[in-house]
């Protein structure tokens, strides 16, 4: 034998021999089997897992198998986990990246070769370098390109009830870790996976206790019974996948974290709820901003692991047929917000780790059975598939394994796209568009420019000032993003196929904030400060005294400041100017409000505190000019079958500082409301009036839902000896009895129809909708009486946010029930009457004036709305008087995820002038 070639031979059995010395946990492989229903969901490649020596398997952590037939761990135990790895094997590092609402701590798990681990800060900082094309040359990336790794972020629990992914990853973490396998080597040695295992602890911890007490077991799927804990986090229920603009929660800001520590290049975001398994890409239209190359990319990941999961055998899976790709604020769009690539997947799933019998015979995405086959669909499942949990585990780990390899083997590529994307939209801020956008200081409500300017820092947008401006300059990585938030969009009416989400999300409209696009820079740019720190505007005060004047324009923080001034000085007095007031001289517009019996120290910390600017003087006002504000007392009631919005009202008042009770439907049936209270608000809940009345059915109960030592994430945020059951007639008519003693019920959108419905408010009545389609666009509407309290601060016209929800109507003769309609022309029954009447004499014919320019001002201001006609001149919000208090009935909803702060002063007004809405 030719000594060449025994040497070659050598090298190979060399090559080899770490993965034919490992040990396979044949226990394991056989529990795998055990737990999948049929062959064809399970991969051969997937019965290779290590029976390492040193580093634990979940097996011989747990004493079972990731998958097993009714097991779920807590957060806790799954964090325990990865800091075994961690400890054991010198591929795995974890790092804590915040905490949660509730206390709960964030991590993320790096898995990489030695060299990726010891080397992390190294590889952090190259890709930083390659993320800001104006400090790196094309020449120089390609130098940094080759001492660099491609990043890929998975995360996993994101929505509590879809639970396979946190176990998954556990399982995923110790194959990167453990195994020799080709594929896996090359994971490591050429990708720095990022794992985040739980996006949302809090959720998921009560998910688990919610299985172990309620779920487990149980012999159908769809039995009726809730699969959910009615709360996931402190506030935000499934919406905390819709925070992407508004970084409110704090599962966000760790995302955000992450993204902008590691800059990663891929992003990919592990959901269930589509048979059997979906990867992203969306039907389309997709979002104007997002570069061509990420675009490209969701396809070529998505074949690439459609492929893949078409070559192991396993059918179901597809891509295109669900979801769109426009709107920009889910929690993975900070990927594709920032020059990065971000998807996800759907894996089928069943809340929980037991097996059922599902039906998919009906189930249709994009208008096809997902049982038929289509293109983007080569090999779909049966119409009812007997589905356990470890199916789930076996075809997303097959997914992320196979778009893992995808990384590695084209990393360069996909670091090549990250330089190219932010070099791009640099690019675009040169030659296309507005060169710069500018936001003055001194406009109606100075916090809100401020929290604009914040929150663009906050996506990584570089914000300059001057004296009076804040300024975007376009010639930057994130200019696409810049122009995306600042500037209409414009949804596709014939777009096929209808949205996911919202369609509009234009900043300034929605906080009532002006801002300027500039097609040319006419000011000195070496004269701007690059901010570093967050703004904040400081109120001024005028003068000194005890009495000062706050000249009222909707400012969002007034409602906040008058209930902190009251809490600091009982003996404070507070007026509002119901009318246009002549002040010291000076003009103010009605809503205007004296704060009285204050000092100067109280009155700049109001200034300071709340961005609000107050001037001493009032003293001239008559007592007959002004009228008292009392602060009420105010509740949110919440049902315990739906607790989204309610949980965005509490995060808004809270977050604004405004004092409140938490209720159910016991304090309803409980009664005596209007002893206890002054306010209450029923903020949107899904659902229709029997649902509201009879809330969870009782068959079920009692259902508890309370803190115990078997189940310690439970009686939180609220608690109940039993969530069965709602308020019933009982509830509601001492709501209604609430009103009629001289209380102020607010409804927002779909909860006003269910007091229309209950017959609370029943001067109004659902109207015909039509062909209405009014996804989530920002739209203009007209005050009909601007001298009403509510309306204080807004001018005659106005934009709102309003998406898909009821539409209220009421009788000719109570339109003066109407606060404010959508669009500025009336209904077609209030249109002067042109033709002849018989009995009357004709009219003399008048020449009509010709219509000013730009009097009739589109209906639409950002997104899309069909057969608009069908809306325009219908109520937006009404006035309902019930007894000796009112109604105040909003058909869309002014607290929408902390987003449309410019709608909820709104809100706001009712609560100061409360007892004054007549």
């Amino acid at each position: 034998m030719n000594r060449f070639y025994r040497f070659g031979v050598l090298l190979f059995f060399i090559a080899v021999l770490p993965l034919k010395a490992q040990k396979i946990d044949e226990v394991y492989n056989q529990k795998i089997r055990e737990f999948t229903t049929d062959k064809r969901f399970l991969p051969e490649f997937l019965l290779d897992i290590v029976d390492h020596p040193k580093i634990p398997s979940p097996l011989k952590h747990f004493g079972h198998i990731i998958g097993a037939e009714g097991q779920l761990h807590r957060s806790s135990e799954i964090y325990g986990y990865y800091q075994k790895l961690a400890e054991t094997s010198p591929l795995v590092h974890m790092q804590e990246m915040g905490k949660t609402e509730e206390g709960r701590p964030f991590y993320l798990i790096v898995i990489g070769n030695e060299d990726a681990i010891k080397r992390l800060d190294h590889y952090k900082s190259q890709l930083a370098k390659l993320a800001d094309p104006r400090k790196t040359s094309p020449e120089q990336a390609e130098t940094i390109i080759l001492d660099s790794k491609p990043v890929y972020y998975v995360s996993g629990g994101m929505h509590a009830t879809e639970m396979g992914s946190p176990e998954m990853l556990m399982e995923l973490a110790y194959r990167l870790a453990t195994s020799q396998a080709q594929d896996i080597k090359d994971i490591r040695d050429n990708v720095i996976t990022v794992i985040n295992p739980i996006s949302e602890p809090d959720g998921l911890d009560k998910q688990v206790d919610w299985y172990y007490r309620y779920t487990k077991g149980r012999k159908e799927f769809d039995d009726g019974f809730p699969r959910s804990s009615p709360y996931w986090a402190k506030y935000v229920f499934h919406d905390n996948n819709r925070d992407g603009l508004q970084v409110s929660q704090e599962i966000t800001k760790s995302i955000f974290k992450g993204f902008f520590e590691f800059h990663p290049t891929v992003m990919l975001d592990l959901h269930e709820s589509v048979p059997l398994l979906y990867i992203s890409t969306g039907t389309g239209p997709y979002n104007d901003f997002v570069d061509p190359i990420t675009v490209s990319e969701w396809q070529i990941m998505a074949n690439h692991d459609v492929a893949k999961v078409a070559s192991e055998g396993l059918p179901g899976a597809f891509t295109w047929a669900f979801y769109d790709g426009w709107w920009p604020g889910y929690g993975i769009w900070v990927a594709n917000n920032h020059n990065s690539n971000g998807r996800f997947y759907e894996t089928y799933g069943n809340a929980g780790a037991d097996t059922y019998l599902r039906d998919l015979s009906n189930a249709r995405f994009a208008g096809d059975l997902v049982t038929s086959k289509e293109w983007y669909r080569p090999d779909p499942a049966t119409g009812k598939v007997y589905w356990s949990f470890r199916n789930n585990i076996n075809y997303t780990m097959t997914g992320v394994i196979a778009s893992l390899s995808y990384a590695a083997n084209n990393g360069k590529m996909l670091l090549q796209n990250f330089y190219k994307k932010g070099y791009n939209s640099v690019e675009k801020g040169k030659t296309e568009g507005a060169k710069a956008f500018t936001i003055a200081k001194d406009q109606r409500d100075p916090v809100m420019v401020a929290y604009l300017a914040k929150q663009l820092m906050l996506q990584g947008i570089e914000v300059h000032e001057s004296d009076s401006n804040y300024v975007v300059l376009s010639e930057q990585p994130y200019r696409n993003l810049a122009v995306s938030l600042l500037t209409p969009q414009a949804y596709p009416k014939d777009a096929k196929y209808p949205p996911y989400d919202a369609i509009a999300w234009t900043l300034p409209y929605l906080y009532g904030v002006k801002v300027v696009s500039k097609d040319s820079i006419d000011f000195d740019i070496s004269s701007l400060k690059l901010l570093a720190e967050n703004p904040k505007y400081v109120g001024k005060v005028d003068g000194q005294g005890s009495t000062y004047l706050l000249e009222y324009k909707a400012q969002n923080t007034v409602l906040s400041a008058l209930y902190a001034v009251k809490a600091a000085n009982k003996n404070a007095e507070i007026t509002i100017l119901p009318k246009q007031t002549v002040v010291d001289g000076d003009t103010v517009s009605a809503g205007a409000i004296l704060i009285k019996k204050i000092n100067a120290d109280q009155a700049r910390k109001i200034a300071s505190d709340f961005g609000l600017d107050l001037k001493s003087g009032g003293a001239d006002v008559s007592a007959a000019d002004q009228q008292a504000v009392k602060l009420p007392k105010v509740a949110i009631y919440h049902t315990w079958y739906n607790t989204q919005d309610e949980g965005w009202s509490r995060y808004t008042f809270e977050e604004r500082g405004i004092p409140y009770t938490s209720i159910d439907k016991d304090d309803l049936k409980a009664g005596n409301l209007k002893t206890r209270f002054d306010v209450i608000l029923v903020p949107r809940v899904n659902g229709n009036a029997k649902r509201f009345v009879h809330g969870v059915d009782k068959k079920f109960g009692p259902m508890p839902f309370t803190k115990t030592a078997e189940f310690p994430s439970h009686g939180f945020p609220d608690a109940t000896t039993d969530m069965t059951g709602g308020p019933g007639f009982l509830g509601v008519d001492n709501l209604k009895k609430f009103a009629e003693e001289g209380g102020l019920l607010i409804t927002l959108d779909n909860s006003s129809t269910i007091m229309s419905e209950l017959g609370i408010i029943s001067d109004l009545t659902p109207a015909d909708q039509g062909a209405l389609f009014h996804p989530g666009s920002i739209v203009n509407a007209k005050a009909r009486n601007t001298g009403h309290p509510v309306m204080y601060g807004y001018p005659e016209t106005f934009s709102i946010f309003r998406g898909n929800g009821p539409l209220l109507q009421t009788d000719k003769y109570n339109r003066n029930l109407m606060l404010v309609q959508y669009g500025n022309k009336p209904l077609k029954d209030e249109l002067e009457f042109e033709g002849p009447i018989m009995g009357m004499p004709d009219k003399p014919k008048v020449e009509k004036p010709a219509k000013s320019e730009g009097k009739d001002v589109p209906y639409v201001v950002a997104g899309m709305v069909r057969n608009e006609d069908k809306i325009i001149g219908h109520g937006a919000v009404f006035n309902v008087p019930v007894g000796k208090g009112n109604v105040l009935a909003f058909t869309f909803d002014p607290l929408h995820r902390y987003l449309n702060h410019a709608d909820a002063p709104m809100v706001w007004n009712a609560i100061i002038n409360w007892d004054r809405m007549r």
